[in-house]
């Protein structure tokens, strides 16, 4: 087990809050989300396969396959368009 820091933001932060210290045994920010989803609501809706969701690790962009390391921060949030 390893203790991460998970930050949300955008219409993330609004469902599910700014963020929270989370205790997993997810190898991977993939492993994480889906550890997240099977909570239950509203993770399960936030965080839902079907929705398109970006992570970053430790403020760099990240594919779900990268590997969590203790005392990381791994932040959740939607694509982002500009204008």
């Amino acid at each position: 087990m390893r203790r991460v820091h998970i930050r949300y933001f955008a219409a993330l932060r609004e469902a599910l809050g700014p963020g929270e210290e989370w205790m997993t045994a997810a190898q991977t920010v993939g492993q994480l989300r889906d550890e997240l989803i099977a909570r239950g609501d509203p993770h399960a809706q936030a965080l839902a396969r079907s929705r398109p969701v970006r992570a970053a690790l430790d403020q760099s962009l990240c594919p779900e396959t990268q590997a969590l390391e203790e005392g990381c921060e791994v932040a959740f949030f939607p694509p982002v368009t500009g204008g």
